[in-house]
């Protein structure tokens, strides 16, 4: 999770909001990624889709069986569907999302009896820290918009 935390570190420098995703397997991270759907300009842009493809790539296969994904907010409906199609064994969560989480917060994709693939999660990993950096970041705009008001 400290690496997904460097990765939301780099979002925020570049001035997106700071959340960080990486892949695991067998110890090894293969996939990384941060938000850049403020830097590109694109709403699919999300740290966990980010690492997810470069973990594909890095196997040369989409199916990434026995890979975790450590993100450091819980995923989005779009980002556990991703994980359900791309047979991830467990997602590790930082903070929960009340606004879009699906992993348990709004619904629980991951568990889903329609669907032919499921994976543990697991929840709450440095939940602090992890909510520390995204109520910051927000808390920083807010203020710089106060400012410029």
């Amino acid at each position: 999770m400290r690496q997904a935390l460097a990765q939301a570190q780099s979002a925020r420098e570049l001035g997106d909001v700071p959340v960080g995703a990486v892949v695991v397997r067998q110890g090894q991270v293969i996939g990384a990624g941060f938000n850049r759907r403020e830097i590109d300009q694109d709403p699919a842009a999300h740290a966990e889709l980010i690492a997810i493809r470069a973990a594909a790539e890095h196997l040369g296969s989409w199916r990434l069986e026995g890979c975790t994904v450590y993100v450091t907010l819980e995923p989005c409906p779009m980002c556990s569907g991703l994980m359900v199609l791309s047979r991830i064994e467990r997602c590790v969560y930082g903070a929960s999302d009340p606004k879009g989480g699906f992993l348990g917060t709004l619904a629980d994709l991951s568990q889903h009896p329609r669907l032919n693939h499921h994976f543990a999660v697991v929840p709450g990993v440095l939940e602090a820290e992890c909510a520390h950096a995204l109520r910051s970041f927000f808390r920083e705009i807010r203020r710089k918009r106060k400012l410029s008001d």
